[in-house]
Parts: C-alpha cells; structure tokens; sequence
C-alpha cells in the first residue's frame, strides 16, 4: 500500500503547520499589553512602517518629498534632488542614497533608505513601545498562516499522487480519497479560525500597532489634505498615490529584500 506513506507525509505537513500556527498565536495573545500606545499617536513614518515594514517608510519618504517639490521623481524610474536639505532623518537618508550626483534610479534609492539606521530607529522605538513585532521574535501569524495556505495545495497534491496509485483490489479509491480529506479538513479548519480569531494578521504591527492603525483618520477637512493624503499612503501604499506620473515612477522599483 503505496499510498500509506504518502497519507504519513500528509499528516506530517498538515500538523506541523497548524501546530506552528497555534503557538505563534499563542505567542501573539500573551505578548498582548492593553495598555501599550495608550495616549499615543502615530508620526506617518511609524504608521507606514506597522502598515508595510521598512520599504513603505522608504516609498512615503519619496513621496512626501516629491509632492513638496524638493524631489523630482520621473515617469522614466528616476529620482533627481531639487532640494538637497532633508528635514528629518529619512529624507537626510533618501539624499544620501541618491548621491553626490544628485540623480539616481528609484530602485536603489528606496532600497538603501528601507535599510536605513532611520528605519531602524523607527522599528526599535515601536517595538520598545509594545507596537510592532520584534525582528526575529519568532514565526509571527502571518507567516504561520502563510504556511498553513502552502499546506493546502501540498495536502491535496499528495492525495492526488496517492489515488494516482495501484491500490489493493479491496480498498476503495473513495476510502483512500476521505482519509486524505481528514488532513485538508484540519488545515482548511485552521485557516477558518484564524479568519474569524485573529485575522487581521501583520508581519510588522503587534495588536496594539494594529489597534492604532485602526483609529487612523480616514478623511479630513481642507487643512488637513496634504496629510490625509500621506497617511494614505503610509497605510496603503503606492497604490494610494493619485498622481499617474508618480505612479508610473514607482513602477520601475524593485522591492528590497524582506519587504
């Protein structure tokens, strides 16, 4: 019976994926502090970091610049300096990645800023804070999730392979066929859960930076346009960019490594 192991194998990649998504979120519910950001409001860098990582700080830093007229930022991919006085530490960054030249592909300017020590003050205050993951804490949910999703396909390839087989003239294909289902069931059951329990699920947000994020203006009066208009962007990303020009600039990027 052929087709035994290949059930074993099933059963192995099904637990041990459900199994790694139940402690990571168990990790996730005792690393919870109701009262962590409490009174505290999120600066567009840090709301871009809980909502992208280090590379969305990078592409709002970018855009930010470019809408104050301080970066031109082609359709063609390429970032050039206008003004070469950064107010805060990410553009101070974003100058130095562009060069002494002044002119540089977008790609590699957002690649060097997402690695930035800025960024990196960023993601250590938030986590201090309590509001993101640390780094290297451990399989967060969402890539437990992300495993579970990869068991579903492998579960059901393997009980493809299986009825694929010979098997025993007394063994009926459908009876092979539900113990493979028990498996799918059990990671299919997972993803139900976590859907329901825990879902929404970030690789950079803790609950609290979620909670916060949540309570994020979502629009604003006239004042406040230029801002809504970032924060935007921080959450959402280059898809919130209204300008084509501008988008058509980013499109040229290459994503870091990690992001």
């Amino acid at each position: 019976m052929f087709w035994v192991p290949l059930l074993l194998l099933a059963w192995a990649v099904a637990g041990t994926a459900c199994l790694r998504l139940c402690l990571a979120a168990v990790r996730g519910a005792a690393a919870v502090d109701s009262d962590a950001g409490t009174g505290r409001d999120l600066t567009l860098y840090e709301a871009a970091f809980l909502s992208g990582g280090p590379g969305r700080v990078a592409d709002l830093t970018l855009v930010a610049m470019a809408r104050q007229r301080r970066l031109l930022l082609a359709h063609t991919g390429w970032a050039t300096v206008v003004d070469p006085c950064g107010r805060d530490e990410m553009e101070r960054s974003v100058i130095g990645a562009i060069g002494p030249q002044g002119q540089s592909p977008i790609a590699p300017v957002r690649a060097a800023a997402a690695t930035a020590d800025a960024v990196r003050g960023i993601a250590e205050r938030l986590v201090s804070a309590g509001l993101a993951v640390p780094d290297g804490a451990g399989t967060t949910v969402a890539e437990a999730v992300r495993q579970v999703r990869l068991a579903v396909p492998a579960v059901a390839g393997l009980g493809t392979v299986a009825l694929l087989m010979p098997v025993p003239s007394d063994m009926p294909r459908l009876l092979v066929a539900l113990w493979f289902a028990l498996p799918l069931v059990l990671v299919l059951g997972c993803l139900a859960i976590t859907r329901f329990e825990v879902h929404p699920y970030s690789p950079w947000a803790s609950p609290a930076g979620q909670r916060l994020l949540g309570a994020l203006p979502r629009g604003a009066g006239d004042a406040d346009d230029d801002r809504s208009y970032l924060t935007s962007v921080a959450v959402h990303g280059i898809r919130a960019v209204g300008e084509p020009e501008l988008r058509a600039a980013f499109a040229h990027r290459v994503p870091p490594r990690g992001h």
